[in-house]
Parts: structure tokens; sequence; C-alpha cells
């Protein structure tokens, strides 16, 4: 006798591929982003911000790995 996994709705899932757009948007327009300061450690403004989209992005792809599948 096999197991009956519920189904789940796929379109409610898909949604979630949504938050992979973040990081895309954040870092299009380096006019946005494009100044020295606030500096981090040194770092301006312009490189620590796509350095933490970086790291961002990591774990919204983990995140919504985990939640779609």
């Amino acid at each position: 006798m096999s197991k009956q996994v519920p189904s789940t709705d796929p379109g409610r899932r898909r949604w979630w591929y949504l938050v992979l757009l973040a990081p895309f948007l954040a870092t299009l327009f380096p006019q946005i982003y494009n100044s020295m300061s606030p500096a981090v450690g040194g770092l301006p403004f312009f490189y620590w911000y796509q350095l933490a989209w970086v790291i961002v992005t990591g774990l919204l792809t983990i995140l919504v790995y985990y939640l779609v599948r």
C-alpha cells in the first residue's frame, strides 16, 4: 500500500520565486548606490552594498529552495 502525499498547489509555491528578484532589482541601477559614504571598515558604500547583496542572495536562495521543495 502506498502513502498518499497531500497535494500542494504549485501556483502558490511559484510566488516564492519572486523573492529572487529582489537582489536583481536592488543592484540593477548603480546610480542608486554609487556613493562613497557611508563607509564600513574602510570600504566605500558602493562596494559593501554589492557584497552585502551577494550574502543576502545566497540566504534568499536557500530560503526559496526549502520553501518550494
